[in-house]
């Protein structure tokens, strides 16, 4: 029996179970379909950062807004998700690292945002004692933090289930065509139909729409991260570099969680990724030579999440050229999470209205196309 809907979101990671839950709760009937489990990929696996800090002028308002979502995030999903606000800070290795984050804090203040702020060595050490002294400053955004992403994968699907949302997941997406106004998908699980599809498929998510006549240039990426024993307590930031990849945290038990943008190798076809073993020490020996302290410390695990990242950095958002009722909302390129909440509510008022309270034109997947044209 083919199961209807008012909209079909294909993907079961944050940004569809976001557009699921905010479009079920005005009253649309949703269903999703994931072809492995909620969470499996990027979604579930990420580091969690919650942050301004750092973003691309045009994911500013969304970083924003999806901030006071985060804030008050029991009132959305029930749940805070492991929220902590423990600031995050981009540290300058030289007096060059110091220019270069002077320069962008300077340049956010000219776009009319003042949440990131210079502190100087004295600062910095004073935040971070542990911090190795050759750091001659850092970028820091008080009010961001980091959430847990497994436990925010949870909450979001009980209460997109809770709102209504109809879940199908082990529901791989075999062919999807529009006939007339309806959209027709065929999965591993059955058949479904809806006027409206939203792509959310994350790395997958290019691969579809090219098939229904939008380009757009992502990979897949295979972000690596790893997790050491517990330490004694040594920072509480979450610390990235300005010239070097990092992204580090201590979480409460006193373990230590690494990532910042090494890569393994993604297989599409499988689901699967392979980490790079250089790739983990080199992310190891930068953690090491900011805070000494760790270099006694054993790592325990270490995993990569797939996500597909644009040629320009920033998502794939936005309704498609070629067919009515399509919308798409992928290439997060690993730092999508935070965007979480506030991309699920313009999602919801683009397929509902056709316009969004958010500015999502710089996402538009239009964007690469006359880029081509031109």
């Amino acid at each position: 029996m083919t199961k209807t809907s008012d909209v079909l979101v294909i993907g079961g990671g944050l940004h569809g179970l976001s557009a699921a839950l905010h479009l079920a709760r005005d009253g649309a009937r949703v269903r999703l379909v994931e072809q492995a489990y909620i969470g499996r990929h990027a979604s579930g696996v990420n580091a969690g950062g919650v942050r301004r800090l750092g973003r691309h002028p045009a994911e500013i308002p969304l970083a924003e807004a999806a901030l006071e979502s985060w804030r008050a995030m029991p009132d959305l999903v029930g749940d805070d998700c492991g929220f902590k606000p423990s600031g995050q800070v981009k540290i300058a290795e030289n007096e060059a690292d110091l220019e270069l984050l002077t320069q962008r804090a300077a340049e956010v203040r000219r776009l009319g945002y003042d949440h990131e702020e210079i502190i100087d060595q004295a600062t910095l050490r004073a935040l971070i004692p542990s911090v190795a002294e050759q750091c001659t400053g850092a970028m820091i955004v008080r009010g961001d933090g980091f959430a847990d992403p497994y436990r925010t994968c949870i909450a979001f699907r009980r209460a997109a289930e809770a709102a209504g949302v109809m879940i199908h997941e082990g529901a791989a997406l075999r062919t999807l065509s529009r006939t007339g106004n309806v959209w027709r998908a065929a999965t591993t699980t059955g058949s479904f139909e809806a006027p409206e599809v939203l792509n959310a498929a994350g790395a997958w998510g290019a691969g579809l729409a090219k098939t229904l006549g939008d380009p757009v240039p992502v990979r897949a990426a295979a972000y690596m991260m790893m997790v050491t024993d517990r330490q004694p307590y040594f920072v509480g930031p979450v610390v990235g570099l300005a010239s070097r990849k990092l992204s580090l945290k201590q979480m409460g038990n006193g373990s230590v969680v690494i990532g910042g943008g090494y890569e393994g190798k993604a297989d599409l076809e499988s689901g699967k990724t392979a980490l790079d073993v250089q790739g983990l020490a080199k992310s190891a020996e930068t953690a090491c030579t900011i805070f000494p302290v760790l270099r006694s410390a054993r790592l325990l695990r270490s995993w990569a999440g797939i996500d597909g990242e644009a040629a320009d950095r920033i998502p794939v958002i936005g309704r498609g050229r070629r067919h009515d009722g399509l919308t798409h909302a992928f290439g997060f390129s690993g730092h999508g999470f935070q965007l979480v909440p506030a991309v699920g509510r313009a999602l919801a008022e683009l397929i509902r209205t056709g316009t969004s309270s958010l500015p999502l034109e710089p996402f538009s997947p239009a964007r690469f196309q006359e880029k081509s044209d031109g």
